[in-house]
């Protein structure tokens, strides 16, 4: 800037001063422009970045609570209660079905769960107690009911036809010898997640059509992202889904739709004026609905604005001053100190000011600070309720093994229970304690399992601590043992240290070996001679747990995003097995991963050793 000051020639003038003031004006704005432009799209940035962060979180949250929830119209089809009553009608069968449907939708927090007959007519239901019972409701008209009778299952959001309340209808067609016996349905509604939605930014869920069903905004329930066509409005009339809903537009410029990218766009939210937000989406496959998140740019872009004009004019300032003090110099060599002097009084003056403002900036930078420790706070336990939906999710997905596994100890007892009785008439003694031997050991059997299932379900934060490694392999697969037996999979162990003791959490520890023995045992469907190999060995202060199976192997596109959440080649799959395994590893302090195999898959987990 001193390179344009005029050269002295005698002392300064009112025209030298009055050029220094233009061009330090014109240089300031220009700096002050810049700053603002450059503030603004780093701000958007960020704001792009924390929007589609926020809209996975959200997709995630709703997808592990529809997975919680799928299992059980699928286990349910499979109880015998079930079939029974539906065959029979028995009004103490009913009774029985009844009461059962009501514990599990307490214990599930369902919001109804209720059996139909195969025409259609509801026969027992959880609700049964109240008014509104579902109990003698006709709904062969529902086409949740249509579709599970032809498909085997089906899915449809819908307003209740007794309650008028909005929810997700999951239904399973029930089997019987001589064809479909009828469809067990579980509701879904979603107020208690629309409520933690309305929490903090707005955020809805649409379907496939572009319609709005879940949503932190009541008043948005049942708009569109689009129009939709009057073809498809009366035929959502007629299947009596969305009551008397118009579909009214959402009037979002531009117009909200699926991208990866999150854009700005303007709503005008009920009874608030026109904002702008940041809108990103996520895709949940399983049900084609998108989540999107709305976050408000406003108040973000100003403070960004502000904060970068007010240190471009700090510094522009200070430029200009330093430029004054140097053609003062210059100018003025009789009065040269004073001026300095005075130029300095000034320039400190003003430093005061700009250090003032740069102190409460800090102090916003502090609270901003705080803020984001208690938002990864939140994410943290998110991740943990992540991770225990998981094991809950595998856990529904090897109920049906296990229930058949203790149906068999349970029949056996019965019938050495019987033959007790019959020994015990002849006064045969001798083989009266050999059958009750036998039924002790049967109990016992049933004992370790119920055990292990009621301890893996635990919910455990528990720090790291030393674990026998042992425990952990026995306890993954007596678990899966119904499936690795229905399979035909040989189970192959090899350890080097019985004795092993590694630091994790036991049924943590558990949980990742259950996922991964699971993803072999899908890997060896239908294959010849499976084999699942187990190997442990010690290397100084590491424990090598090998998981190995003689199946197809992984794709080399798949092992490039084989941790990447929601990447997964299964049909029904989430792509989070892998993801949190490798979270809960990590929290050991040891590390997950895929190592080469002349056959098949093998995973590794290096974790580290207890010191005794």
């Amino acid at each position: 800037m001193t390179s344009e000051v005029l050269p002295d020639h005698g002392g300064p003038t009112v025209q030298r001063w009055i050029i220094f003031g233009l061009v330090s004006l014109v240089l300031l704005a220009g700096a002050i422009g810049f700053a603002d432009s450059l503030a603004g799209r780093r701000a958007a940035e960020d704001l792009a970045r924390q929007a589609q962060a926020s809209a996975t979180l959200h997709a995630a949250v709703l997808r592990s609570e529809l997975a919680k929830h799928r299992t059980l119209p699928f286990v349910l089809a499979q109880d015998p209660d079930v079939a029974r009553t539906l065959r029979s009608t028995e009004p103490r069968g009913v009774d029985v079905l009844n009461r059962k449907l009501e514990s599990l939708s307490g214990g599930t927090r369902a919001a109804v769960i209720y059996v139909v007959n195969a025409k259609g007519m509801t026969i027992a239901a959880s609700n049964w107690r109240q008014p509104t019972s579902f109990v003698g409701s006709d709904y062969s008209f529902r086409p949740y009911f249509r579709e599970a009778m032809t498909d085997g299952t089906a899915e449809l959001f819908a307003l209740g036809t007794v309650s008028r309340r909005p929810g997700l209808f999951m239904s399973r067609r029930v089997e019987g010898p001589d064809g479909p016996l009828g469809v067990v349905v579980v509701k879904v509604e979603f107020e208690s997640l629309e409520a933690e939605w309305s929490a903090s930014e707005p955020a809805f869920a649409a379907d496939s059509q572009g319609v709005i069903l879940v949503t932190s905004i009541p008043a948005w329930r049942f708009r569109t992202l689009h129009p939709l066509p009057l073809a498809d409005q009366d035929q959502l009339r007629a299947e009596h889904r969305f009551g008397d809903a118009p579909f009214t537009l959402l009037d979002a410029r531009p117009a909200l739709a699926p991208s990866r990218v999150p854009t700005l766009t303007e709503i005008e939210p009920p009874g608030q004026p026109k904002r702008r937000y940041m809108a990103a989406s996520a895709s949940l496959a399983t049900s084609g609905w998108t989540i999107y998140t709305l976050t408000p740019v406003g108040s973000a872009l100003r403070a960004a604005k502000t904060g970068a004009r007010a240190i471009a004019l700090m510094i522009g300032l200070a430029l200009c001053a330093g430029a004054a003090t140097i053609l003062r110099w210059r100018s003025q060599g009789a009065v040269r100190a004073a001026r300095q002097d005075a130029a300095r009084r000034e320039l400190e003056t003003r430093v005061q000011e700009r250090t003032a403002e740069l102190s409460a900036a800090n102090q916003r930078l502090t609270v901003e600070m705080e803020e984001r420790r208690r938002a990864e706070a939140h994410v943290h336990l998110m991740r943990d309720e992540l991770i225990q939906s998981n094991k809950l999710a595998t856990l529904g997905q090897i109920a049906a093994g296990v229930a058949h596994e203790i149906n068999q100890p349970v029949a056996a007892i019965r019938a050495y229970a019987d033959n007790a009785a019959i020994f015990l008439r002849r006064g045969d003694d001798k083989t009266v304690k050999a059958n009750l031997g036998l039924i002790a050991g049967l109990t016992d059997r049933i004992g370790r399992i119920t055990d292990e299932l009621r301890a893996f379900a635990r919910k455990s934060n528990s720090p790291p601590a030393p674990v026998l490694l042992r425990d952990a392999i026995d306890g993954a697969l007596l678990l899966l043992d119904p499936r690795l037996r229905q399979q035909g999979v040989r189970v192959v162990r090899n350890e080097a240290d019985e004795a092993a003791q590694v630091m994790a959490e036991r049924f943590r520890l558990e949980q990742v070996l259950v996922n991964l023995l699971q993803n072999a045992l899908e890997a060896l469907e239908n294959r010849p001679d499976p084999e699942i190999r187990i190997a442990v060995s010690v290397k100084r202060a590491w424990v090598r747990v090998a998981v190995a199976d003689n199946g197809p192997g992984v794709a080399a596109e798949a092992a490039e995003t084989l941790f990447t959440p929601f990447a997964t080649t299964k049909p029904r799959g989430l792509g989070l097995g892998l993801v949190i395994s490798r979270d809960i590893v990590a929290a050991f302090g040891g590390e997950l991963s895929l190592e080469p195999a002349p056959r098949g898959a093998c995973f590794v987990l290096s974790l580290p050793k207890a010191h005794s």
